[in-house]
């Protein structure tokens, strides 16, 4: 009998998971190619029409620049626009408002799946955190910005883009984080309880580390929550960062840059996923992190 193409949860080979995963950029790539090939004109000149450059093509440079010309913008990008630069920048801001969430998210999260009460005290915010227009928050926070500002002693465009990326990532990782913690099966609570384990020493000693699989997925998962916003968070009012070379190039109407600021971050992004997965291996020896 013949073995079916597609088989449920098969096992397959590093080298031709590799193949497979390259067959959308490549489809990807080569659509974008054909559609801003070069054809030939349409019509010649008459005489008294306007003398134009028109390169005939499905659509327009304006709005999507060819692969090549992309490729050509990769050294001005680099020297002229600061592009490494203006990527530590942009890290230095996810890092720390990844941070800033993971250090209030996870202890609360904790807390929340330990225990009813806490978690009926929170849920509210909780659900209404899963509806929260995130993008108008930006706008909404400069305000607030400008205050923990003046607290820190800090510049308020600095500190309003540290707290918007923190909110958006504190928002995704929170319900993550109780789930992983109510996950965990009543047997373990109940062994440690008939050895005699008090309350702390459950939650810290039992359910953490079961949870702590899930926990690091939450993590990693909400990691790349800050790159998704941080576009929209260096919109505004920002001098470095891989959003104001977007914001000025699409003023400029250079598509070709914001397209590479783009890939860019999903290079960056796809990095460090990678170092994610090393650390999983090297933490969770016991469990497979892909």
């Amino acid at each position: 009998m013949q073995q079916p193409t597609l088989r449920i949860r098969e096992t397959l080979s590093r080298p031709l998971a590799w193949v497979l995963g390259l067959i959308p950029p490549l489809l990807v790539l080569g659509g974008w190619w054909f559609v801003t090939r070069p054809r030939q004109p349409a019509k010649p000149l008459t005489k008294g029409a306007v003398e134009k450059d028109v390169e005939s093509r499905i659509i327009s440079s304006v709005i999507l620049p060819s692969p090549r010309e992309t490729l050509e913008a990769v050294r001005p990008l680099w020297f002229d626009r600061e592009l490494s630069r203006s990527a530590v920048f942009s890290l230095r801001r996810v890092c720390g408002g990844y941070l800033l969430a993971a250090a209030l998210a996870v202890p609360l999260g904790i807390l929340m799946g330990s225990f009813t009460k806490v978690k009926a005290t929170f849920n509210p915010l909780t659900v209404a955190g899963t509806y929260l227009p995130l993008p108008a928050l930006s706008v909404l926070m400069l305000p607030w910005a400008v205050v923990v500002g003046q607290v820190l002693r800090a510049e308020s465009t600095e500190v309003h883009k540290y707290l918007f990326l923190a909110v958006v990532t504190f928002v995704v990782l929170l319900p993550q984080v109780v789930l992983a913690i109510e996950n965990v099966d009543d047997i373990y609570l109940q062994t440690a309880y008939t050895q005699g384990a008090s309350r702390w020493a459950a939650v810290t000693k039992v359910l953490v580390p079961v949870a702590l699989p899930e926990l690091f997925t939450a993590l990693r998962a909400s990691f790349a929550v800050g790159w998704t916003y941080i576009i929209l968070a260096e919109i505004v009012a920002a001098e470095r960062g891989l959003g104001n070379i977007i914001r000025t190039a699409e003023r400029r109407g250079e598509m070709q840059y914001c397209y590479l600021v783009v890939l860019t971050i999903m290079l960056i992004g796809y990095g460090f996923d990678k170092l994610w997965v090393l650390v999983g291996r090297w933490l969770l020896p016991y469990r497979t992190v892909r």
